[in-house]
């Protein structure tokens, strides 16, 4: 994330005497071009800009985040609400800042928007309402488009030689700037650790291993038994190639469909455990099937009917039938299982 070094940071108890193999770092002005004062001196060069221009409503541009103290420190210094949107009060509020925003058009004369909102075009409707000057607060160049527009070096960032001044005192073994295409390890090479790295240990923990195994094992089992394992109340589908909320009352038929408890034939089962020797025939209830998916089922002779075929079946050619003669292939599915 946004990373503004200063010399406090030397202090904090997590970074000190720390061997550090691997820098995470900010490199978005990673250029010895990029002199960039500090927020504090910003800040004051903003405010004698705003300070130059008494008669005038000041617009700031800010992103969705970043730039809330310089709001804070403006709108304390100059005893004015800071006028937002909705949206954005409710971020302030989320993060906790000081009570000088407000979403109440006109109760204060410096406004933060939306920084694609500084433009030409915006600026001419503002001013033939009121004269009004507009802040970018940003380290990097940006084209002005109106002579109200005014840049002022403000980041959250670090600038060039705060980077060196925090690699040279870190000394981390290696680093990787977090800005891709912006290569500058070449300019804290000298500034890096020769302590060899330690590399991470990439060993997968048993439990994993054992999750894995699971999952391999169920690749080769039938589509059947897991449709047999989930609870009836939750409606099995086959290959879904529209939004389930687009056909809400063709899936309603379905929830009514009983599960046959019996999966396999008992003559033919010689497996212990196997549902199939209870010897009972008595209709499992939705608690009861989540049981049952847990209990060891012989999957050799899983029926593979209607229930089968149903779910390996694509929606849009189940929508070709009516539920009428959904329902009654069902039926009529039970009815045959129910024979001799």
């Amino acid at each position: 994330g946004d990373f503004r070094y200063t010399s406090a940071m030397q202090g904090e108890p997590a970074l000190r005497g720390r061997h550090i193999d691997r820098l995470y770092l900010d490199n978005t002005h990673c250029h010895p071009q990029r002199a960039l004062p500090s927020r504090a001196l910003a800040t004051r060069q903003a405010a004698h800009l705003i300070r130059a221009h008494p008669q005038h409503h000041v617009v700031i541009g800010v992103y969705t985040l970043g730039k809330e103290t310089l709001l804070v420190d403006l709108a304390l210094e100059f005893s004015t609400w800071v006028v937002v949107s909705p949206s954005r009060l409710e971020q302030m509020r989320l993060l906790e800042l000081p009570d000088v925003f407000t979403a109440e058009e006109g109760a204060g004369w410096i406004r933060a928007v939306d920084v694609a909102e500084i433009r030409w075009d915006t600026l001419v409707s503002w001013n033939a309402l009121h004269p009004t000057i507009a802040i970018i607060p940003t380290g990097r160049p940006v084209k002005v488009t109106h002579p109200n527009i005014h840049l002022i070096p403000y980041s959250d960032h670090s600038s060039f030689a705060e980077l060196c001044e925090f690699v040279k005192w870190l000394k981390p073994c290696s680093i990787i700037p977090i800005v891709k295409g912006n290569m500058c390890q070449v300019y804290f090479q000298e500034y890096l650790s020769s302590a060899p790295q330690v590399l991470p240990d990439f060993q997968v923990p048993k439990p994993v291993q054992k999750s894995g195994q699971r999952q391999s094992q169920r690749r080769g089992q039938k589509p059947t038994s897991l449709w047999k394992r989930a609870p009836w109340r939750s409606v099995p589908r086959g290959v879904v190639y529209e939004s389930p909320e687009k056909n809400t009352e063709k899936s309603e038929a379905f929830t009514d469909v009983k599960v046959p408890q019996h999966y396999c034939e008992p003559a033919l089962c010689s497996k212990e455990g196997c549902t199939c020797h209870r010897g009972e025939k008595e209709e499992l209830s939705g608690e009861q099937l989540e049981t049952a998916g847990a209990a060891p089922v012989c999957s050799e002779h899983l029926a593979t009917g209607f229930a089968e075929q149903y779910l390996l079946t694509p929606l849009n050619v189940l929508k070709q039938n009516s539920s009428r003669t959904f329902d009654e292939l069902v039926e009529d599915f039970f009815r045959k299982g129910d024979t001799p």
